[in-house]
């Protein structure tokens, strides 16, 4: 499926383990056919969200051929091939591209980190070896390095980097690289407490941790700026911060797996380092949630 023109609400899912530990084939279906029901517009398996940092090469490989399969073509698949090892990164991302993936996810290089030409290689490293597009993924607080103005202008003139998931938090820095957005490039949201900010200066939608609990609630919020209704689109988006900033009390993707579990969807099973949420954040979920309506 040819993802370049894709627009929307792009789920970051979790990936549920069981009481065991093990993964959750069963939960992870319910979710990804939650998700085919509800209007979201790809899924993004394997990312932050989806907790791949802690799982095996073979995991994540059965993850994603589930994943792959149980969509059967409906909407578009991308992959989290992230590493902080080019070559790593680049392994994974053809073995996903062998399980049939529409795209791929590509992170900077969190903990070495790398000057300049290093992040731009080892961003290039993958797009050069692939047949299908490829998003960048710009997180700073998470990897202790940003992808620069001038790299981003860089890897947008390749063939196979078709867009930018933008996590920085920084309007300015949205605003510094939309000069680079068009047919060929696109930007989406990495911060669902700013989607609506970000389609204002061009963005084509999210890849959202929010859309794992209320799917047709955010992919509504960015087909209504798409459409030209920017106040119903703005009146979602500012309406669903209680519940974003909730899902933000502790690190991703524990309250957002708390939710999922409060909700039926899946048990509350992490690996180390991750762990269940304190007592106090967990109510302060469960009032946002309710105050959300999903919860009575």
């Amino acid at each position: 499926m040819d993802i370049r023109n894709l627009e929307g609400s792009i789920v970051a899912l979790v990936t549920p383990f069981t009481a065991d530990g093990d993964v959750d084939f069963e939960a992870l279906g319910r979710l990804v056919d939650f998700h085919l029901e509800a209007g979201t517009d790809a899924i993004l398996t394997l990312g932050t969200t989806g907790e791949s940092s802690t799982m095996t090469d073979a995991e994540d490989d059965a993850v994603c051929a589930f994943v792959v399969e149980r969509v059967s073509g409906r909407i578009p698949v991308i992959a989290g091939s992230g590493s902080n090892s080019t070559q790593t990164m680049l392994a994974k991302s053809l073995s996903y591209q062998r399980l049939g993936v529409d795209g791929l996810l590509i992170i900077t290089p969190y903990y070495n980190k790398a000057n300049e030409e290093g992040i731009y290689r080892h961003l290039a490293t993958v797009a050069d070896a692939v047949d299908v597009p490829c998003i960048l993924y710009n997180i700073p607080g998470r990897t202790g390095c940003s992808i620069s103005v001038r790299n981003v202008e860089r890897l947008a003139a390749h063939e196979n980097v078709m867009a930018i998931k933008e996590a920085s938090g920084s309007i300015a820095y949205a605003a510094d690289i939309a000069h680079t957005l068009g047919p060929d490039f696109k930007m989406f949201s990495g911060n669902d407490d700013m989607v609506v900010p970000l389609m204002s200066l061009g963005a084509s939608g999210v890849i959202s941790v929010w859309a794992n609990v209320q799917p047709a609630l955010v992919h509504d919020m960015v087909r209504a700026f798409a459409d030209g209704d920017v106040a119903r689109a703005r009146a979602i988006q500012i309406a669903g911060l209680p519940l974003v900033h909730a899902l933000f009390s502790e690190v991703n993707p524990i309250p957002v797996k708390e939710a999922l579990a409060q909700m039926g969807m899946i048990g509350r099973s992490y690996r180390l380092p991750l762990c269940p949420m304190a007592e106090g954040t967990r109510a302060q979920l469960v009032e946002a949630m309710k105050g959300a309506g999903i919860l009575a």
